[in-house]
């Protein structure tokens, strides 16, 4: 059984925007020495690697698929380029206010890791928001609460970085 590392994408692999869509290259970022450190995660650590995203409204006329899907593939290739290929990826188009069971913190995506074919208790959810430690919960592992514009200092995770070198010092300091 293997772990997971179920990673958020948008302020947590590339950076946040104000408008929160990632809909034009221009707007594309990756946070600091997120590639060194993941590709670093994945040489060295027996962890999948996979990205769960809200995308509200995606494939609506308020972000249709046109602007969303050539820069996720963007994102994916230069993640694999840069020796972090991803096991899976998952993404949910719902608003917050449909309240649907697959938009994180709901598991509706990710049913098919609860089946006891993987390590949940060694797995963690990295993510910049509540919502992303409350998806640890709910799928009964651990959370990596990475600092940025969402800062909770009440929410309560395994581990609060301020980047991915400390996300990688952490993992690290566990084994």
């Amino acid at each position: 059984m293997r772990p997971i590392l179920f990673i958020d994408r948008d302020g947590t692999i590339i950076r946040e925007v104000e408008d929160e869509k990632i809909d034009k290259v221009e707007k594309l970022n990756f946070l600091p020495e997120v590639l060194y450190y993941l590709r670093k995660i994945k040489k060295e650590f027996d962890y999948l690697l996979v990205m769960v995203t809200n995308q509200d409204g995606l494939g609506t006329q308020a972000f249709p698929d046109c602007d969303f899907w050539p820069i996720q593939n963007l994102i994916m290739r230069l993640l694999e380029s840069a020796g972090v290929p991803f096991d899976a990826v998952h993404i949910d188009e719902h608003y917050e206010r449909d309240n649907h069971p697959n938009r994180k913190p709901g598991t509706g995506m990710l049913t098919a890791y609860m089946n006891g074919d993987y390590d949940l208790a060694n797995s963690f959810v990295i993510g910049d928001r509540p919502t992303d430690v409350q998806l640890a919960r709910n799928l009964e592992c651990r959370a990596i609460y990475l600092n940025s514009m969402y800062s909770d200092t009440t929410t309560e995770a395994e581990s609060k970085p301020k980047d991915w070198k400390e996300v990688y010092e952490y993992l690290v300091n566990l084994k």
